[in-house]
């Protein structure tokens, strides 16, 4: 490297990539760095959740995401002799452009990122290990190894974004909370001989668990997850295990009442479980991010969703932060994700609980009380309002920032979201013509909405602030959107002092006046 690099990311997954393109994105030097010398396939995620798209579009990824999945998925509940039909797509989710469940493998999600990283000019290093890495006054020194060499390194901050089993975590000293499950995940590519509808998701939930199925395999034609009690403790946390025979396989299926064959098993693994949050998602110049910080079971599709944003929160503070200057907008990470986290991995695992515990009370409940409500179910599955709901919670859109240090409201108080809430989209007049919130802050750093009648210092804003003004908005107020999408400043008038003080906060404040 001809330049000593900011930040130093290890690990090269949705996480990673995603921490290094925004840091890369608001000004840092990066590196990444994976010890795996491919890129991990098969896929294990397959959902991305709208806001996870909102958070990317500033970074340019949105819509090659979008060509390359599924925006409007189906969804068959097999239920015994009952099906029930499902549209997940332009559901009626107000305030934003992604209506939907979007249907995307990780695979496809990696080579997005890494693409963008590449025409950014930076590359993934692959085949290249963090094996240790110590503090020396305001920089880490970090020892990396590739084909058996050794070669020191030195940055500013370290993004942990290593997995599980994440050595940036041991060596920040950082605890790691929680136990396993008593469940495992079967994974398999396969070809089915049957009648299943292409092109939809189905859906098993019976007594023995669950079976999912997606018209999306990388080795065949259909992609297979199913969960069971878990076997033996031959393989890490994550990570696949062991094959799985065609009759194990084919078991599954049957117990779940699909009345489909494997016409031919190109690919299995058992994948054991654990529900564990990190004691901190900082120590000192060390930041853990993703299946680092948190991991889940699959359940509601949390985990690369989680990870995604986790990064976007994360990469601009890297960029941003010089040193002791701006201790909260580091601190914030810690205190802005980790509840955030704590809260998606709540949700995971009740949904799991309920859904493929082998506990004698889900089990029973799977197994008796869903096929009695099965009748009302499409009723209930045409509700779009329902819908909307359950799409709102599976994308996180209620994670707010509302206690965090980078939150202030000014004087006078403005209406509208407030500070540390999600930016809600909505359509408006800006320059004389008509656009959408999100459409105006679809790019990196942070973007100033004014009020028709206000009137702000040009002396105030740096190459880091965009401002806008919003024709349609009555009165002399301001709110400041993060690079994450979330407010983190309003007022009810043009307070050039609070203002300032803010943008200084976050470090994006011109030069001359960021303290």
């Amino acid at each position: 490297m001809s330049l000593e690099p900011d930040v130093l990311v290890v690990g090269a997954g949705p996480t990673g990539l995603t921490t290094a393109l925004q840091a890369h994105a608001h000004g840092a030097r990066v590196r990444v760095v994976e010890r795996r010398p491919d890129a991990f396939r098969p896929s294990r995620a397959m959902v991305v959740h709208s806001r996870t798209l909102e958070v990317l579009r500033p970074l340019g990824v949105t819509e090659e995401l979008l060509d390359r999945g599924d925006r409007a998925p189906r969804a068959e509940l097999h239920l015994g002799d009952r099906t029930v039909r499902a549209a997940l797509a332009d559901v009626a989710l107000r305030d934003t452009a992604y209506p939907h469940l979007t249907l995307v493998r990780q695979a496809d999600v990696e080579e997005v990122l890494a693409a963008a990283l590449a025409r950014r000019g930076v590359g993934v290093e692959r085949g290249v290990e963090l094996t240790d890495a110590a503090v020396d006054g305001d920089r880490v020194h970090a020892t990396l190894r590739s084909d058996g060499a050794l070669e020191q390194s030195r940055c500013r901050y370290v993004a942990g974004c290593d997995g599980p089993d994440s050595l940036v975590r041991r060596i920040a000293g950082i605890a790691w909370r929680g136990r396993p499950y008593r469940e495992e995940v079967i994974l398999a590519d396969l070809d089915l001989d049957g009648h299943l509808a292409p092109d939809t998701l189905h859906v098993a939930a019976g007594r023995p668990g669950l079976v999912f199925l997606f018209a999306l395999g990388e080795g065949a034609a259909w992609r297979l997850l199913a969960t069971r009690p878990a076997g033996p403790r031959d393989a890490p946390y994550g990570q696949p295990g062991g094959t799985v025979p065609a009759p194990e396989v084919q078991r599954l299926l049957d117990e779940s009442g699909l009345a489909v064959r494997i016409g031919d098993l190109a690919w299995s693994a058992r994948i054991r479980l654990q529900h564990r949050l990190a004691g901190s998602f900082r120590a000192g110049p060390f930041f853990v991010a993703g299946d680092a910080a948190h991991t889940h079971s699959p359940a509601a599709a949390q985990g690369m969703n989680t990870g995604i944003v986790d990064a976007v929160n994360l990469g601009w503070k890297l960029a941003w932060a010089d040193g002791s200057e701006h201790p909260s907008l580091l601190d914030s990470y810690d205190l802005e994700r980790r509840p955030a986290a704590g809260q998606a991995l709540a949700l995971t695992h009740a949904v799991f609980f309920a859904e493929a515990s082998s506990h004698p009370l889900p089990s029973l409940l799977r197994g008796t009380l869903v096929p009695l409500v099965a009748p009302a179910l499409p009723t209930l599955m045409r509700q779009p309002h329902l819908m909307a709901a359950v799409v709102a919670l599976l994308s996180q859109r209620w994670v707010r920032y509302r206690s965090s240090p980078l939150s202030r409201t000014g004087t006078p108080r403005l209406r509208g979201p407030r500070p540390g809430d999600r930016l809600p989209d909505q359509e408006v007049t800006s320059q004389g013509r008509r656009t959408r919130l999100h459409d105006l802050t679809a790019a990196p750093g942070i973007h100033l909405l004014l009020d028709g009648d206000a009137r702000v210092d040009p002396g105030l804003l740096g190459p880091r602030v965009t401002a806008h003004r919003i024709d349609d908005w009555p009165g002399a107020g301001m709110v400041a959107v993060r690079p994450d999408g979330h407010v983190g400043y309003r007022s009810g008038s043009a307070a050039h002092a609070e203002l300032g003080a803010w943008l200084a906060l976050v470090g994006a404040a011109p030069s001359g006046h960021r303290r």
